[in-house]
């Protein structure tokens, strides 16, 4: 069962998503600042992570970096989910090394596909 790491500071979303995720087999755990989504990623190595952008202190896109550039975590593919949806922020996204980019409000089909993609499967 993979592991997933849910990046996100609004509980409501949080909890749409791991009800999406845990439907189709996935271990979710969740973090709801870029700081403690940084000290989970380094302490569970989870599978992957779903990241969102708009986060008080270290945001999605400042964590997403740091997560790519350190060795220990480099490997482990992120996904940013944000209610930003400029091309700019996307491009942005994956600059910052993320592997994929969704746009809220997700559907449960598409946030399944993305998650099946990022792992390779």
């Amino acid at each position: 069962m993979a592991r997933v790491l849910i990046v996100d500071d609004s509980p409501t979303e949080t909890h749409v998503l791991r009800g999406m995720l845990e439907k189709h087999g996935y271990d979710v755990t969740v973090a709801e600042t870029g700081e403690d989504g940084i000290k989970l990623a380094h302490s569970l190595t989870p599978d992957l992570i779903l990241m969102d952008i708009v986060m008080p202190g270290v945001n999605g896109f400042q964590a997403t970096r740091k997560l790519s550039k350190d060795p220990a975590t480099a490997s482990i593919p992120i996904v940013i989910i944000s209610t930003k949806d400029q091309d700019t922020d996307r491009i942005w996204g994956m600059r910052q090394g993320a592997r994929d980019y969704i746009t809220k409000p997700v559907t449960e089909p598409e946030l399944i596909a993305k998650v099946k993609d990022a792992l390779g499967g």
